[in-house]
């Protein structure tokens, strides 16, 4: 099973669970050490993850940090936990803060099971740095994600590439934030750049506030165009009634966006409970995204319809007939478990009844 379809299952979880796990013990042992092991940590093993891992820092004494991860005869992570119903903030990272600068390790988390904050020395050397380099909510998991936390997977981790790519992260996630800013509502010197690539006049101040105006309006409307014309030309929308379609010779391909592939694994999480995950298999169309059982088109276990850019369905099957979900968000799709469920021991007689 690979990381986006464990991270699928554990986001299922999460979103059950939440609001009865308000203990830090409850959280560490329900949500926190599954993610651990999702990323191939051996928790049952106190010499590779270490439970109340304790280092005397300077005067302190017999304080804990909640798990550290040894690699390699080094520690290598160390993680704090907090109550899932707590928001996380630099108030609460004291030990890792302390144990950072006593310990090998280069790499710090702060949790409360839901929301992960990753840590590093990206700025100053062997002292954890203020903000977190990569920050992601296991209740509102992006594709994005879990191709970041392979970085982070026992068998594949490179704390030297790691950090090197936190860096990268680190200014990645400012910069956005500054475009966020410009956009919404554009600097004085933002309008001064632009304004002069247009505009041969004087730069009053009256011209300032016009061009800002505009400004504003340009963005949005750029941003509008860019994302329908993707849609539009990308996508292909068709008769919704058609079987799966192969491009004809000039158009352009079928394209999967991000939101059909966290769809297709939220679905393949729940049906790995009854059978192989490498048997449901994903085929993209213009018109819908099929799921399919063993990659045959007769065996579909439900369609992804997210190609509208007004609205998003859920198609559950029962025998040849097809009944559409209006969802507002793509974990509504863990509601639909017992039709995947039917609709699997309809398409597979091997499997057990419910």
């Amino acid at each position: 099973m690979d990381l986006a379809t464990r991270l699928a299952e554990l986001q299922k979880r999460t979103i059950e669970h939440r609001e009865v796990l308000l203990t830090e013990e409850a959280a560490k042992t329900a949500l926190v050490m599954p993610f651990l092991q999702a990323l191939g940590y051996d928790v049952f093993n106190p010499s590779e993850v270490i439970p109340e891992f304790t280092a005397d820092v300077g005067t302190k004494k017999g304080e804990k940090v909640d798990y550290a991860i040894r690699m390699d005869s080094k520690i290598s992570i160390l993680i704090e936990c907090k109550p899932s119903s707590s928001d996380l903030n630099i108030n609460n990272a004291g030990q890792l803060f302390r144990y950072f600068s006593v310990t090998d390790a280069r790499l710090a988390v702060l949790t409360n099971g839901v929301t992960y904050q990753f840590y590093s020395d990206v700025e100053r050397p062997n002292r954890m740095d203020d903000r977190p380099f990569f920050t992601f909510s296991m209740d509102a998991l992006k594709p994005t994600d879990a191709r970041t936390l392979e970085k982070f997977n026992k068998a594949s981790f490179d704390i030297d590439l790691i950090v090197q790519e936190a860096g990268n992260l680190k200014l990645q996630t400012l910069l956005r934030k500054e475009l966020e800013k410009e956009f919404a509502d554009p600097s004085q010197e933002f309008v001064r750049i632009m304004a002069a690539r247009v505009y041969g006049g004087r730069f009053t101040s009256a011209v300032k506030e016009n061009f800002g105006k505009l400004l504003t309006g340009a963005i949005a409307t750029y941003v509008r165009d860019l994302v329908t014309d993707r849609i539009s030309s990308a996508l292909k929308v068709s008769d919704p009634n058609r079987e799966d379609e192969a491009p004809e010779s000039g158009d352009i391909a079928v394209v999967t966006t991000a939101e059909e592939l966290s769809g297709f694994h939220i679905v393949q999480a729940i049906a790995s409970r009854m059978v192989n995950p490498k048997r449901i298999v994903m085929r993209d169309a213009k018109s819908y995204c099929a799921i399919l059982l063993d990659d045959n088109n007769r065996k579909t276990i439900a369609r992804l319809h997210f190609n509208a850019l007004t609205a998003k369905y859920f198609g559950t099957f029962t025998d040849k007939d097809e009944e559409r979900h209006l969802i507002s968000d793509l974990t509504e799709i863990y509601q639909f478990e017992k039709q995947i469920s039917a609709r699997l021991r309809e398409l597979d007689d091997s499997i057990p009844p419910g």
